[in-house]
């Protein structure tokens, strides 16, 4: 399309607007031409790219012709020169643009789908995606963009999952009068954090005015107090305990000025030391020597409480893991239960999370007789069987 073309097209669709009886037939009309008008624009942007007319008016790049000449931000200058490249690529997206059927964020997503998915994919499933353009929102095709990767890449999801997990911390860091709480949860720790707490946190009746941020922290509060007072499930139930240092000769004295370091943390005042020390548990701890660990064969998959002790123990506490000296929070089956290994002391080994994942994805073995790790070297799977460890 020409600029006289253009120009022509805008003054008539302008005589239509003013003539439409309603507004919602000039929006949808408003919109199509909109989009006709940024499919032009695209059009156009590579013409002055191919060509390099932007040297012409003294400047270094296309990016810097479009600031300084268009006015554009980097992000929209950069989506013009990306939109232009799709649009090349797809010349049945290219028809939907120039039509005004679709808009810059429909080109967006397929322009995703180019680059993260198979072409041949692409090209497989281009007819089903143009029709689905032509009547559904972007965020519907980003969707189904993303669902046809997944299915296309099954493995990347597995190496996303492994790669994420980097990512994966949680930090409680006294601050100021208070704690601050920071991390990146993985999805489906998050959503069961989230899950919860939008349970506990919804208010009690209609009169509950409280802030929703309140509520929040006192749901927080709720769910780690029911957990503590039944006792952590390795412990045996054993309420786990924090370490509250006071001086005597001062509580003697005087309570109410009598101040405490609580561990983690810091000093605490007066007041919170009372209301600590009133829900506290004195407990004397007295060591003895190990117990015997029992083997319970197929009887059982997961390992006994007495058993975790012993690998932990074993273990020095830490993850077996290459390298890694992380706590120990799964007991994994050297020979795979669902293969026929026993839950016994001896097919028992201590792993983290993250550890415990790679075990299953294929990155190390374990010896069974030794229980040393070895990092295996892996290629790309083309199928897997998931078997309970």
């Amino acid at each position: 399309m020409s600029n006289t073309q253009l120009a022509d097209r805008l003054e008539a669709v302008a005589a239509e607007l003013r003539a439409f009886p309603t507004p919602t037939d000039a929006l949808r009309l408003l919109q199509g031409l909109s989009n006709a008008i940024d499919a032009e624009k695209v059009a156009l942007v590579a013409e002055v790219d191919e060509h390099r007319d932007f040297e012409a008016e003294g400047c270094s790049s296309l990016k810097n012709w479009l600031r300084d000449q268009l006015h554009l931000d980097g992000a929209d200058a950069a989506r013009l020169k990306r939109s232009a490249k799709v649009l090349r690529d797809m010349p049945g997206l290219a028809d939907l643009a120039t039509a005004g059927a679709v808009s810059l964020d429909h080109v967006d997503a397929f322009g995703y789908a180019a680059k993260h998915i198979d072409p041949m994919v692409v090209e497989h499933s281009m007819d089903w995606m143009l029709r689905l353009a032509e009547r559904a929102e972007p965020a519907q095709i980003r969707k189904a963009v993303k669902k046809l990767r997944d299915t296309a890449h099954p493995d990347d999801l597995d190496e996303a999952w492994l790669k994420g997990m980097d990512q994966h911390d949680i930090k409680v860091s006294a601050v100021g009068d208070g704690v601050a709480v920071t991390g990146f949860l993985p999805f489906d720790t998050g959503t069961k954090l989230k899950t919860l707490l939008q349970s506990l946190s919804a208010p009690t009746c209609a009169e509950d005015d409280r802030p929703v941020s309140i509520r929040r922290v006192t749901a927080l509060d709720q769910l780690l107090s029911g957990i503590l007072a039944s006792g952590l499930p390795q412990d045996k139930g054993v309420r786990p305990h924090v370490t509250l240092t006071a001086d005597l000769t001062q509580l003697a004295d005087d309570v109410s000025t009598a101040t405490a370091e609580l561990a983690g943390f810091g000093t605490i005042g007066p007041a919170q030391l009372q209301q600590m020390l009133c829900d506290a548990d004195l407990t004397p701890i007295l060591t003895a020597g190990k117990h015997t660990v029992l083997d319970v064969g197929r009887t059982h998959r997961l390992a006994t409480p007495t058993q975790r002790k012993a690998v932990v123990n074993r273990q020095g506490g830490t993850c077996a893991g290459p390298g890694c000296h992380g706590p120990v929070v799964h007991v994994h089956h050297v020979q795979y239960w669902s293969d026929g290994g026993t839950t016994d002391l001896a097919n028992l080994i201590g792993l983290c999370p993250r550890c415990h994942a790679a075990v299953h994805q294929g990155f190390f073995t374990i010896d069974p007789h030794t229980h040393q790790t070895h990092p295996t070297l892996r290629t790309r799977r083309t199928s897997r069987r998931t078997r309970a460890g």
